[in-house]
């Protein structure tokens, strides 16, 4: 889903609410945030839905429900009908504390009706959620369970305050059950989740709002991650010198490619001359050598038996890509022995890190200059851990990665994370048109190509995995994204590394 302007910086729950409090400590009421929050929301909910006359607001004992709160106040004043909904026991009111109980004050000064839920019909045409916010912890118990349940069968449109309820701020993680919004509108600072995990299935289109907090506020909290942006192209692939020659644009060479598999090798190696290297190789088995040439006629094709042939090919490489259509056999074992002997720089993907889980001795690798490329299912096994186990927290398992190996590592999937032992780095691009062979054979050759033409592996990694899933959006508003193929990716690429 598309994500509007969202600033750089990530924040776990814990930060988001020391944001919060810093805010407060340096002037600024926590009603007043209350307000603005809840004039952002109404805000972007008229805009996309200006015809829309009822709402039916749901919302808890919280500041997410004081939020609601300064909704439904909102859209009263402007004429609109209002169904607002308290999700709790029979003391809800009592229970209000701070400036959810302001928000209530003012509520009923403005003499909104409302009433407990308790599993009515939602007479609104439109949904606004303000039950659970980032405070929440463990599963989502009743009443708030049953009241969310309701929300996902109505088949209205829902608008989720900060985030949608019942999804864990900090990994994405449904607990138990999640309001799948359209939109969620977040305030202060992006909360990590929202992005990555199940977060891009809940949250909808992503809007930010920053409640006009001071930039001074932001200096005083670390951050947990940043998001990679159109931006970065610019910044890190600037326009080449007037004299640039192909061997100044840097050499790749590609390793993969065992019997039946030669497709995987051909679409990383077009992917690494599309992204801009300057000269591509392809080491694969003779028998691809002719399907090879006929399809990227601007590579050189070697075909080899054994890995000892390798050494004068990595002698000349600038980048080494291993691992598309590699195979776990002696053949593609051979070849990652020889790539990993090397001091060249190296991008990792596919049956290299099936290769890599299943002989630790190949271990931990110094220095700077390579990058791992796992999906879910590769990472937990070069991890030792289920699938399930790992995507409960994407977070602690790309920094374990990084940990383990060395170098960058970078976790596929929705929300794409990269952690180079330093910095975080997520990817908001990306779409399910993605869910086809090959794409992260053409996501290993981006990656080479951008080392090859001088980025750092970090840099090179975030960019290629933005770069990889704008060039799959922008297919997939052409054509649509069911049917999409891992090469239909090439010629958007090419567009995007020149900003276009």
């Amino acid at each position: 889903m598309p994500h509007s302007d969202l600033p750089a910086s990530l924040y776990t729950a814990e930060q988001a609410r020391a944001l919060d409090r810093t805010a407060i400590n340096s002037g600024v009421p926590g009603f007043k945030l209350m307000q603005r929050a809840g004039h952002a929301a109404f805000d972007r909910l008229q805009q996309r839905w200006p015809e829309v006359r009822k709402l039916t607001l749901l919302c808890g004992g919280g500041n997410n429900g004081g939020d609601g709160f300064v909704v439904a106040v909102l859209a009263q004043r402007q004429g609109l009908q209002v169904q607002l909904l308290c999700v709790g026991d029979d003391d809800f009111a009592e229970r209000l504390s701070s400036e959810a109980l302001q928000a209530w004050e003012w509520l009923q000064h403005e003499s909104v009706d409302w009433q407990l839920y308790r599993e009515q019909a939602f007479t609104g045409e439109l949904i606004v959620d303000g039950m659970l916010g980032t405070g929440i912890t463990g599963e989502v118990r009743e009443p708030y369970f049953h009241a969310i349940r309701q929300v996902n069968r109505s088949g209205l449109p829902v608008v989720a305050l900060d985030i949608p309820s019942g999804l864990c701020s900090d990994t994405g993680a449904v607990l138990g059950i999640a309001v799948r919004a359209d939109m969620t509108v977040t305030f202060i600072g992006v909360k990590r989740g929202l992005l990555t995990h199940q977060g891009p299935e809940f949250t909808g289109e992503l809007l930010f709002d920053g409640l006009r907090v001071s930039d001074d506020v932001y200096e005083t909290v670390d951050v947990a991650g940043f998001i990679t942006g159109a931006d970065d192209v610019s910044h890190l692939l600037p326009p080449r010198d007037k004299t640039a020659h192909k061997g100044s644009c840097g050499h790749v060479l590609v390793i993969g490619g065992d019997t039946g598999m030669g497709g995987a090798a051909i679409m990383a190696a077009q992917a690494a001359g599309r992204c801009g290297a300057g000269l591509v190789t392809v080491v694969t088995r003779t028998e691809h050598l002719s399907a090879l040439l006929t399809r990227y006629p601007e590579a050189m094709a070697v075909g080899v038996r054994s890995g000892h042939e390798l050494d004068p090919y990595i002698e000349r490489a600038d980048v080494l890509v291993v691992g598309p259509g590699l195979g776990k056999n002696a053949w593609g074992e051979q070849m990652l022995v020889r790539a990993l002997s090397s001091d060249k720089p190296l991008v990792l993907d596919a049956d290299a890190l099936n290769l890599l889980a299943m002989r630790r001795e190949f271990g931990h690798r110094n220095g700077d200059n390579w990058v791992i490329t796992p999906h879910p299912g590769e990472a937990a096994r070069l991890l030792g851990c289920s699938v399930a186990e790992l995507q409960a927290d994407r977070f602690a398992a790309v920094v374990e990665l990084q940990s383990a190996f060395g170098g960058v590592a970078l976790l596929k999937g929705p929300g794409s994370l990269s952690f180079d032992g330093d910095a975080l780095h997520l990817n908001p691009t990306g779409n399910p048109g993605m869910a086809s062979g090959g794409m992260g054979d053409v996501l290993s050759g981006v990656i080479g190509a951008l080392i090859a033409q001088g980025l750092s592996a970090a840099d090179a990694t975030r960019l290629g995995a933005w770069l990889h899933g704008a060039a799959a959006d922008r297919s997939a508003q052409l054509y649509g994204a069911r049917g999409m193929q891992a090469t239909d990716l090439l010629a958007q690429l090419r567009l995007l590394v020149n900003g276009l």
